[in-house]
């Protein structure tokens, strides 16, 4: 279904909360807006299949403009908040957008205008620049009516690729209307998402999970509880206060809601929570075992990508049972493959694949990328590059990044666009960077640089270096510690062993 829908049979009952401040979004609002912004973005000029970028703070201005989106039938790529006007505008252009929308309290808006000079339209909410037109004038001339024809549209989120610069994940969009409903919602739900449902979303909306997931409650029907950003005592307190039967985190939330005083974890009222979902990084089994004993059997956990190629699915009896796996096919059929792509025996560690009836998604712009992530002999199954097993029941165990992916926190982060930046410091002669354990965030980033011919390396060097990052990238890319060798190990072809860099810090 879609606001549409629920706006016929519920128009006053909340669609969205603010979690902090209360303020809500009916369901007949939320359809009144997101026609508004199907309407303007037609306006604009926009037609099926074009994209449009959201790059802004979780706010309840998001949920029209990705309905709007949807509605018209538009390729939707919410950007990371976090980036620097150079990655952000990257992907704007990348995606060939047409209209963007951005807040003034999310990104400088004169550098994005400038970055961005073949997108025809810039929207801004919550600030002003020069070029910039105002988001909230321009949507109080459209009328609330929708479309003549609502054709389905689909988000194209962005996940980085080998040369360091992120990738749009595009899937052909389905054909159908927005009458007859996001595809896949009512199959794929082993959480009992319904009309019910109050779902807490704890995250930044411009990830996979949370926006997915937020749209499937919403299409479902059932209401969400938006967090501005997430906070361990404040989430317990909306669980309690909206009554929340559903939510979704990553494994550094657990850790930060057992690192409470134990008075603060037994303060609330959390009875009312019946399906706690997780996924995005590794979770070490202790963790989530804590987490069991408080919450209860109810972590569902689930392992699956950006690109939609497949998925697992474990509720918490079956992980009770096979502690440590992210359980059995829900999407596609698994195979553990070699290198040559042959595949490994039970209980043997090769590649992931699921195999699908056709190819589930492209790289944008990047056909080889694409190609690098089939199968070599069989062209529907695709890899997301993890490394794993399969016992005898058929659970999957992941033991493995095929590259030295860094999972911060549940966002992954490539280390080629940090070597990038770091590289062009006219004191560093050559540089890694790669994840080291963390107690909190599961990976923390490390860079081991060699300086250039005469450089002393010092403290004073390593915090230069780490304001140059800054300089040049997110935050969380930034990395946390420095360390200085000497010589970097490179093969003869110039390829950096990165492994014999790596393992000394991961051994326990």
């Amino acid at each position: 279904m879609y606001p549409g829908h629920w706006a016929s049979i519920k128009p006053d009952t909340p669609a969205v909360i603010h979690a902090a401040t209360g303020q809500t979004m009916t369901w007949a609002e939320l359809n009144d807006a997101s026609n508004q912004v199907a309407g303007l973005l037609r306006r604009l000029g926009l037609e099926t299949g074009d994209h449009v970028s959201l790059l802004m703070e979780n706010h309840l201005d998001y949920f029209p403009f990705a309905w709007g989106a949807i509605r018209a039938g538009l390729y939707l790529t919410c950007i990371n908040r976090y980036l620097t006007s150079d990655e952000a505008a990257y992907i704007v252009t990348d995606s060939a957008a047409k209209a963007v929308l951005a807040s003034g309290v999310t990104c400088d808006l004169a550098a994005l205008k400038t970055l961005t000079p073949d997108t025809p339209h810039h929207l801004c909410v919550r600030g002003s620049a020069d070029g910039w037109q105002d988001y909230a004038t321009l949507l109080a001339r459209e009328e609330a009516a929708p479309l003549a024809v609502e054709p389905m549209g689909d988000s194209m989120l962005y996940s980085s690729g080998s040369t360091g610069r992120p990738k749009g994940i595009k899937r052909p969009l389905s054909g159908k209307t927005i009458h007859e409903g996001i595809p896949g919602v009512d199959r794929a739900n082993p959480y009992g998402i319904n009309d019910q449902t109050i779902y807490l979303s704890p995250a930044p909306l411009y990830h996979a999970a949370p926006f997915g997931f937020c749209m499937r409650t919403l299409s479902l029907g059932g209401s969400v509880v938006m967090m501005e950003k997430f906070d361990a005592e404040a989430a317990l307190a909306a669980i309690e206060q909206y009554r929340v039967t559903h939510s979704q985190w990553v494994p550094t939330m657990f850790v930060r809601f057992l690192k409470l005083d134990p008075e603060i974890r037994a303060r609330y009222d959390l009875s009312s929570h019946q399906v706690a979902v997780h996924a995005a990084a590794p979770c070490p089994v202790e963790v989530k075992q804590q987490m069991m004993n408080w919450w209860g059997p109810i972590l569902w956990e689930y392992y699956a990508g950006t690109e939609r190629n497949g998925s697992t699915i474990i509720g918490p009896e079956d992980w009770l049972a096979h502690p440590g796996s992210v359980g059995r096919a829900a999407s596609g059929i698994i195979h553990i493959c070699d290198e040559s792509g042959e595949e490994m025996p039970v209980g043997e560690a090769g590649l992931v694949y699921f195999e699908q009836p056709a190819k589930p998604f492209e790289y944008h712009n990047d056909a080889a990328k694409t190609a690098s992530a089939a199968h070599p002999q069989h062209p529907n199954w695709t890899s997301l590059g993890d490394v794993g097993y399969l016992d005898a029941d058929g659970y999957l165990f992941l033991t493995d990044r095929k590259a030295f992916m860094i999972i911060y926190g549940g966002v992954n982060i490539y280390p080629r666009e940090i070597e990038d930046a770091l590289i062009l410091h006219d004191k560093v002669a050559d540089v890694a960077v790669f994840g080291i354990p963390n107690e909190e965030f599961g990976e923390a980033v490390k860079a081991v640089v060699q300086p250039a011919p005469g450089v002393e390396p010092n403290k004073v060097l390593a915090d230069e270096l780490t304001t140059f990052a800054r300089q040049h990238l997110a935050g969380y890319k930034v990395p946390r510690s420095i360390d200085f060798m000497v010589e970097l190990p490179r093969l003869p072809t110039g390829k950096l062993y990165k492994k014999v860099l790596r393992d000394p810090y991961w051994v326990k």
